[in-house]
């Protein structure tokens, strides 16, 4: 058998789960340029427009064609003078919608905010995977196993090594990407999530992440971790891929950090993360909910949550612990997590406390999350002192506050901290 027959074989298995999860299915050559009907002018376009400005218009149908055409301009060139700045800015407009202008009847101009995606239905989403799909950029040609398109946007990559070439691993299809990444920057400037695999083992990252930062996905549901016997592929493409998990990670688990130099990294939490947080926020609803009051907005797609036991009372205000080992990120869990709280309607835009009991770990923990701002959608501040502290949480509402546990202690002994707040979506 051949190597590259071998390989195709693998394709199709991953083609054949992405198909079980909803995906549609095609073929790279069906969309050639030269093909009557072509979705394609060009073997350079690397989004499929007609499918965008359909989505854009399912999604925004009181956006008149003006104001679809604009954002349609808009997300075909994302500003920025590096790749990660294009894609720092290409994220920011599929989770937070493109801005536009255009003219009323009145001659008046509106400004409006045009979604990219539904955030809440997945269905609601056209998600089709296309191998063999060739991009000419530079006058070089290359063909990526698998393209992911979320509403004509190419925002995921799969490539595919053969297990029985000894050649051929995990790390090559990794070292291919790396090729991909230098020579098809306009690909990559969309780019979420990049899967790497040879049919056995398989890892996921980012458009910045080094090797050692390409992980692999332990669980499908997050119940429970799975068996050794299990593939790998199966297991990453079933829990990462399956449309609901998907929406839920690209809006709320990808995070750009500025660190210094004007270089950017993009961070992808892990299995254990992103499990862990969706835990979390629910039990954080249902410790900040009114006593038997039902959830206010729908609840998120099932397949998203693993199953879990309730952790307490509706409004008791107790959430409970993650437990963690050395090493696995949890100060960028918690900044996932604080920025999921923020997001979710239901808690009406709440205040963040990080409580730490040390000056330098309450540093350490502001300087994350101040470079992962963006995820917060605001900056974090830090209480220089109790007075600080107290006029920080009279806020009605929002904030990212840091404070060290001492600030909490009475100013003369035998005093009794006062009350600061009585609002019940403070966390």
């Amino acid at each position: 058998m051949s190597a590259s027959f071998a390989e195709s074989l693998v394709e199709q298995a991953a083609l054949d789960i992405l198909g079980s999860l909803g995906w549609t299915i095609a073929h790279g050559g069906d969309l050639a340029p030269d093909l009557p009907g072509a979705e394609r002018e060009t073997y350079r376009d690397v989004v499929l427009v007609g499918r965008l400005r359909d989505a854009l218009s399912r999604l925004n149908a009181s956006v008149p064609g003006v104001g679809i055409d604009e954002a349609v301009r808009r997300l075909l060139d994302p500003p920025g003078s590096t790749v990660e700045a294009r894609n720092r800015e290409f994220h920011e407009m599929l989770v937070g919608g493109v801005a536009v202008e255009y003219p009323r009847d009145d001659g008046s101009i509106k400004g409006d905010r045009v979604r990219v995606i539904d955030a809440y239905d997945a269905t609601a989403n056209e998600w089709l995977a296309v191998n063999q799909y060739t991009i000419v950029e530079n006058k070089r040609q290359r063909r990526p196993d698998i393209l992911l398109f979320l509403n004509g946007l190419p925002i995921g990559i799969v490539e595919l090594k053969n297990a029985a070439d000894e050649k051929a691993s995990v790390w090559t299809a990794y070292q291919q990407i790396q090729t991909y990444k230098s020579e098809l920057t306009t690909l990559f400037a969309y780019n979420e999530i990049i899967v790497v695999s040879d049919g056995v083992q398989a890892r996921m990252g980012t458009l910045t992440a080094g090797k050692e930062w390409f992980k692999p996905w332990r669980t499908v549901d997050g119940d429970q971790k799975a068996a050794a016997s299990q593939s790998e592929m199966g297991v990453l493409l079933r829990g990462i891929l399956d449309p609901a998990r998907l929406l839920d990670l690209l809006q709320y688990f990808l995070v750009f950090e500025d660190v210094g130099g004007g270089r950017l990294v993009k961070k992808v939490a892990g299995y254990h993360q992103f499990h862990a947080v969706n835990v979390a926020i629910e039990e954080t609803k249902r410790a900040a909910r009114e006593f038997g009051m039902a959830s206010k907005v729908a609840e998120r797609t099932p397949a998203i949550v693993p199953s879990h036991p309730r952790g307490g009372d509706a409004g008791d205000r107790r959430v409970g612990v993650v437990w963690h080992t050395q090493g696995s990120g949890k100060s960028l869990t918690m900044a996932f997590y604080a920025g999921r709280v923020v997001a979710d309607p239901e808690m009406a835009n709440p205040t963040i406390v990080v409580i730490t009991d040390r000056n330098d770990l309450d540093d350490q923990l502001f300087g994350t999350f101040s470079r992962c701002h963006d995820l917060l959608r605001q900056m974090p501040v830090q209480a220089k002192d109790r007075g600080d502290l107290r006029q920080l949480l009279r806020v009605q509402a929002g904030g990212v506050v840091f404070t060290t546990i001492q600030k909490f202690m009475p100013e003369e002994k035998g005093d009794r901290h006062p009350q600061l707040s009585d609002r019940r979506n403070i966390v």
